[in-house]
């Protein structure tokens, strides 16, 4: 089989979801990983029809379902607390939900036997060659690779060096987001509550850990500049925005300033012609970034499946396999960035009419000849891309790729 050798850039969702495939294919993965140690940090993510078909023929059903959330429900307040609407779970945790870092746990522990993990690494330069890839690292050391793949998320690396800079293709809604973990100060258990002022949504629960809440703050910011490595500039961002907000704000504010695991960044989409150039393609956000509720992490591991059949089923012929996934994908991707485009004003309605209207739709949402066609709606990216069984290859080596050189 042709190309065999392959890095990819990034250890979250994606990039370990694609050495799984990859690895059932015949092919040698090596991931690299900016971080230093597997985040187990960042929000639930949900699975919902071919998604979930999807996590049973990778193996990974029952792991993700033990670690699942079990969230039951989400309760829209007003300002003294008191119950708008409630949700059941069905309606935001899909079939099954479960953290991120969880999943990113389970996706490793089922590819380390196999793939070569770096972490604290990247890549910072792509020479392209008619049979290779020339990659240097951050750290001095260097590799030759037969394809690459950037599945680095929203401000991927791998993109930029392969593509041009990131405001090319970047689009930004208008809204930033902050998620983190704090105290359970406000007592839930296995529930949740959202509760907004103009331009602020606040959404704080609590799950499998009652002894903490996973906190998610979406508020407006359009033109919104700042430092991707400061997080501490980015709590002041936070608490500013944040510093009238009412009800028990005041008490997640005071545990994001405690916490070490502040993901900020943002609403955002990608907009590419195209996700391939030469040896080098691109996997997940970093390809099409959709945001909240365009089905993004599902999407990933789709995708995942439909790149490494590809290549599988071409003989490693990487530009028709190219071709082929990204024919399958873009559909898909399309729907999921129109779902996630209006994202921001429905968590952060800019003003209080339309937080009232916005409440009125929930309400609405809850009926239940009109829960069926919700259903539909959020289970629409999901389903965008059917599962394809490719038949696996014979797995020509267990070994993982070729090693950086120093």
């Amino acid at each position: 089989m042709n190309n065999r050798s392959i890095l990819i850039s990034g250890a979250g969702i994606a990039g370990p979801a694609l050495a799984y495939w990859l690895h059932r294919h015949g092919f040698q993965t090596t991931v690299v990983e900016r971080s230093a140690f597997l985040r187990d940090s960042g929000g639930a993510v949900d699975f919902r029809g071919e998604q979930v078909r999807l996590l049973k023929a990778m193996g990974i059903f029952d792991a993700v379902k033990a670690a699942e959330t079990a969230m039951g429900d989400q309760v829209v307040i007003d300002g003294a607390g008191q119950p708008v609407v409630a949700f059941d779970s069905a309606f935001f945790s899909g079939e099954v939900e479960v953290e991120r870092g969880d999943l990113a746990r389970i996706l490793y522990e089922a590819t380390s036997e196999y793939t070569d993990y770096v972490f604290g690494e990247f890549i910072v330069g792509l020479e392209q060659g008619p049979d290779s890839v020339q990659v240097t690292f951050a750290s001095g050391a260097t590799g030759s690779y037969d394809l690459v793949v950037g599945a680095d998320g929203l401000h991927s690396g791998v993109r930029r060096l392969a593509f041009g800079p990131e405001e090319g293709f970047r689009k930004d809604l208008g809204w930033a987001i902050a998620g983190f973990t704090a105290p359970n100060t406000l007592g839930l258990d296995h529930e949740g509550r959202i509760y907004n002022v103009p331009g602020c949504g606040v959404m704080a629960a609590s799950a499998r850990d009652r002894d903490r809440l996973g906190v998610g703050f979406v508020f407006h910011a359009p033109g919104l500049v700042y430092d991707r490595r400061d997080a501490e500039a980015q709590k002041e961002l936070v608490a500013a925005a944040y510093a009238n907000a009412g009800w028990e704000t005041p008490a997640l504010l005071k545990g994001m300033w405690e916490a070490d695991d502040l993901y900020f960044d943002t609403l955002s989409q990608i907009h590419m012609d195209r996700w391939s150039t030469g040896r080098v393609v691109l996997l997940g956000d970093a390809a099409w970034c959709a945001g909240p509720g365009g089905s993004g992490t599902g999407m990933a591991m789709m995708g995942a499946n439909v790149l490494a059949g590809e290549l599988a089923g071409a003989g490693g012929d990487h530009a028709a396999a190219f071709a082929a996934y990204e024919r399958i994908l873009r559909p898909a991707a399309k729907i999921g960035q129109k779902q996630g485009k209006g994202s921001g004003t429905f968590l952060a309605p800019v003003d209080d009419k339309k937080i009232r209207s916005r409440n009125k739709a929930y309400k609405m949402l809850t009926r239940k000849l009109v829960a069926g066609f919700f259903n539909w709606l959020t289970g629409r990216a999901a389903n965008a891309v059917e599962y394809k069984e490719y038949v696996p290859a014979a797995t020509v080596s267990a070994a993982p790729g070729p090693r950086l050189a120093a």
